[in-house]
This record gives C-alpha cells, structure tokens and sequence, in this order.
C-alpha cells in the first residue's frame, strides 16, 4: 500500500497547541508524558494526518475525529480497557463495534465519549481503540446492543500507514 504523502515538522507553538487539544479531548496530560522536548511531525495523506511526537505515531486527524493511534503506549496505560473474548476479536479487526455479548470485562474507570482500548483476552493486547457508549456503572450492566464504537483497529488505513512508517524508519 504505497500511500502517497507528505510529512513536515510543526512549529514550536502549533505543537503546544495541538498537545493541549488532545490532552483535553484524550482528558490526560500530554505535555507531561512528552516533557518539554515533544518534536511534532505531521505525515498528511489522503484519508487522515498522522502526528508523530519524537518519532512515534501518536494522534490521528480525519475529517470527523481527533483520536490517539493503536500503538501510543503511554496512552494505553493510561486508559481504560475493554476485554473481549476471542471470538469477537475477527469482527473487531474488520471494523465491528463492540458488542455487549462479546465483552468479557472492563478494566479501569470512564464516562460516556471517552476513548477506551478494546484488548483480546488471550494476549491482552490492543485491537481496537472505540469510543465507549456508556459510564462505567452502566457498561457492567448492558447484556445487548453496541456498548463500544470502533474508531480504530488493527487492519484499517491508519494501523497499515503506521507500519509502513515504521518500516521506514
């Protein structure tokens, strides 16, 4: 998958700018993980803009959201989890939201809009990373229906966009 595309650093304020955004819209402290030495870089292509802080792939931009990427660890530390069974986990790669059925447990705290990783039960890592449907005291209690929407997965434009980077690096 050859994409086309562009890369170019940030200038010292927009950087700032784009850490305080997404440290709001993620609700964690990204100057904090990066320190003061955050060296933004921006890969645009067709379908999104990838951020790289200090040469990781760490934030996504398309056209209706503004999420972190499968592989920003510091993050998936962080955050919250939802563990699925195996079985969900083929669907989950495709695009599938995250089903009631198909949880097994959650791991953390979180309110409704907030970004929340979705981990096979095997391995327990990431698969997906959704935007979670419900708080956390009524997720435990859903038995049917989406629970988690799937914004991001293994497999989809981006995750390829971001081995290939890797690749070259």
């Amino acid at each position: 998958m050859p994409e086309r595309y562009r890369r170019h650093f940030l200038k010292a304020k927009e950087s700032k700018d784009l850490l305080n955004k997404a440290s709001e819209r993620f609700k964690v402290n990204l100057e904090q993980i990066f320190k003061a030495k955050a060296k933004v870089e921006v890969v645009e292509t067709e379908f999104a803009e990838i951020f790289l802080i200090n040469r990781k792939p760490v934030m996504v931009k398309t056209e209706e959201n503004f999420y972190p990427t499968l592989t920003f660890k510091e993050f998936f530390d962080l955050t919250a989890k939802v563990v699925v069974d195996m079985g969900a986990v083929p669907y989950v790669c495709k695009g599938a939201n995250i089903m009631a059925p198909g949880i097994r447990r959650f791991e953390g705290e979180f309110r409704k809009g907030d970004f929340i990783f979705v981990i096979d039960e095997k391995h327990g890592k990431p698969i997906a990373l959704g935007e979670i449907v419900y708080n956390s005291e009524e997720a435990k209690n859903v038995k049917q229906g989406i629970v988690v929407t799937n914004v991001h997965f293994v497999g989809d434009k981006i995750w390829n966009l971001i081995k290939e980077l890797s690749a070259s690096a």
